[in-house]
């Protein structure tokens, strides 16, 4: 299975609403579906890139789709694996939102915003959320009662306490373990993050942080 490339980007393109790209990687071209917000944002065509990759096998076809964050991918994965939801309408919700934005929406049962993705109705969000909210809470607390002390991940960052439950819950949501967030946190406030950064701030910085421990 393929999970990253990294080669030169040769060929955006757009066919109705599919955003995609041709990713030449030591003489061989992937054919490389996105979603339109990371289509939108792509370097010029020649520039260096590298995607994290979800592979799918179908009877007709392989199908790539790439992310610039591990994170993201693997939030594609968690919405492709909810009833109804397919890769396209999963790469509508997170050309929508970012991925920080899109996890918050499903835990905290914002249907409004979830409504916000092209193609999603309410009956379809209601589903989304209730499906995945449940499994990411339940990811979210296992962690959390692996750890002797749940406070102790933010021990000696100056995270304010009203965001810590947030910026911790957005990140397990995404899958990472109690001592990864623990990292990634000191490694935010070591750089120095401006005072008074809210918890989007926090976990952007960490989500970056976090990728780029990926080898």
């Amino acid at each position: 299975m393929i999970g990253w490339l990294q080669g030169q980007l040769t060929h955006p393109w757009q066919q109705e609403k599919r955003f995609g790209l041709m990713l030449v990687c030591q003489g061989v071209g992937y054919d490389v579906q996105v979603s339109q917000r990371q289509w939108q944002q792509l370097p010029e065509a020649g520039s260096a890139m590298a995607l994290h990759i979800h592979h799918a096998i179908r009877d007709d076809a392989w199908m790539l789709y790439g992310f610039a964050e591990r994170p993201e991918r693997d939030l594609f994965r968690e919405l492709v694996a909810v009833s109804g939801i397919g890769p396209q309408m999963a790469l509508g919700l997170l050309g929508a939102m970012d991925t920080a934005e899109l996890v918050q929406a499903i835990v905290h049962t914002d249907l409004r915003r979830l409504c916000q993705a092209p193609g999603v109705g309410k009956r379809t969000a209601e589903r989304l959320a209730v499906e995945l909210r449940t499994r990411l809470q339940q990811r979210f607390l296992g962690q959390l009662e692996a750890s002797s002390d749940p406070d102790s991940l933010a021990d000696g960052v100056m995270l304010p306490a009203a965001g810590r439950d947030e910026v911790q819950l957005t990140l397990a949501a995404l899958g990472y373990e109690a001592l990864e967030i623990h990292r990634a946190l000191r490694a935010v406030a070591a750089g120095g993050l401006a005072e008074g950064a809210g918890a989007e701030d926090w976990i952007r910085e960490s989500l970056r942080w976090l990728s780029r421990q990926v080898a």
